[in-house]
């Protein structure tokens, strides 16, 4: 029988599930364009998300540990690359769409600015008479406004969906979501699936690291039920490996235990709602992707554990202290005299303001880039070398 290859609207028809989003029910772009044949939206949209400059900024901005401390720690995109991969081998078993689950684990992290979290708090303090930071509204406005790669509309262009999973990813009253990405329902179940996996990767990755750094001990988290499990089982089995090997076939096993739990639990939550239709799927004001209560008590107690013993780490905290400090001197010397900003960045001041265009600027920064910039502002004679065109 000859073989014929499939348009990429019939592989959706022929492998996803009822309740999965299509790409032929996309609510489309801002701004208008041809599609392509060869392509689904959500396909061109994971593509342009892979090749913008954003994206490329997380190989040095910081998840946990700061670039500097160690080549080996995880970085934001190595972070959003594993995300990525998990929130795969999940959508697979549960039928959805792979192409948008990708596109949106790709793009969920690149509003973060120089310095993790911390820098995130720090520059929503300093907005704070300005409409405040936040990193997912700093994603939007890369992909819709920032990102300068096409003649003929700002940012990306990307599609609905992917946008509003964006404004979308975790909660955060402070900043409500815009009545045009729809706030009363609640997100696909891509979307609500990428935010599982977000958690998952980042918790679980960062004890490996906090393990790495020396920050975190076998003993302590012996303590805690969901890795007192998974090392026994590894143990069971390689009782003589090398410390360096228990650790990662004890993470992947931690790992493999929640995902085979996310997807137990998801489809028993799926065949009790019996969605016909994505949009079934999401109307109710409820989660179909989830954890089981069990998984999630170990899980709440697995985070606690790590704020206690990595976050708040007296080692982790000078880091995230000596990063919010540059971030401060920074804003306050650009405000002080805008005109040290580059060109384009001074041409938005008249329709942005300056303090929002000062933070899209600093947002922009990757760890090492902050650094050099405030060696450059601050150090006499100083010129630590680097640029930041894009």
């Amino acid at each position: 029988m000859a073989y014929r290859a499939l348009a990429p609207l019939e592989r959706e028809e022929m492998l996803l599930a009822p309740y999965a989003a299509r790409a032929r029910d996309s609510r489309g772009r801002e701004h208008a364009e041809a599609e392509n044949e060869s392509r689904t939206i959500f396909q061109r949209d994971r593509d342009r998300i892979v090749h913008c400059t954003a994206f490329r900024r997380l190989e040095y901005k910081t998840q946990v540990f700061v670039n500097h401390e160690g080549d080996h720690y995880r970085t934001r995109l190595t972070h959003t690359l594993e995300v990525a991969q998990i929130a795969r081998a999940v959508t697979r078993s549960l039928g959805l769409n792979e192409d948008l689950v990708e596109a949106i684990a790709l793009s969920h992290d690149l509003g973060h600015p120089p310095f993790g979290h911390a820098g995130e708090e720090k520059l929503d303090e300093l907005l704070r008479g300005a409409g405040g930071f936040n990193h997912n509204r700093q994603c939007l406005r890369i992909v819709t406004i920032l990102e300068q790669r096409y003649p003929d509309f700002p940012g990306l262009n990307l599609c609905w969906e992917i946008r509003e999973a964006i404004v979308k990813h975790g909660a955060d009253a402070k900043h409500p979501v815009p009545p045009e990405y729809a706030p009363e329902l609640a997100p696909s179940l891509e979307a609500q699936l990428v935010d599982h996996s977000d958690s998952l990767a980042y918790v679980n990755h960062d004890v490996d690291d906090g393990l790495r750094s020396g920050l975190l001990s076998f003993e302590a988290l012996r303590e805690l039920d969901l890795w007192r499990e998974a090392e026994e089982s590894v143990t069971a089995r390689w009782p003589a490996s090398p410390t360096r090997q228990r650790i990662a076939r004890t993470i992947s096993a931690l790992i493999d235990a929640q995902i085979v739990d996310l997807i137990g639990e998801s489809r028993r939550r799926i065949a009790e709602a019996e969605p016909r239709t994505c949009a079934e799927a999401r109307a109710p004001r409820r989660t179909l992707i989830a954890f089981s209560p069990g998984m999630e008590k170990k899980r709440g107690l697995l985070r606690e554990f790590l704020y206690d013993r990595l976050y708040y780490h007296d080692h982790t905290r000078k880091m995230a202290e000596k990063g919010k400090r540059f971030i401060e001197a920074i804003f306050r010397e650009y405000l002080r005299e805008p005109a040290q900003l580059p060109r384009e960045y001074q041409s938005a001041i008249r329709k942005h303001g300056p303090e929002r265009v000062i933070c899209d600027y600093i947002a922009g920064m990757t760890d090492r880039f902050c650094n050099r910039e405030y060696m450059r502002l601050f150090v006499p004679f100083a010129d630590a070398g680097g640029r930041h065109d894009e």
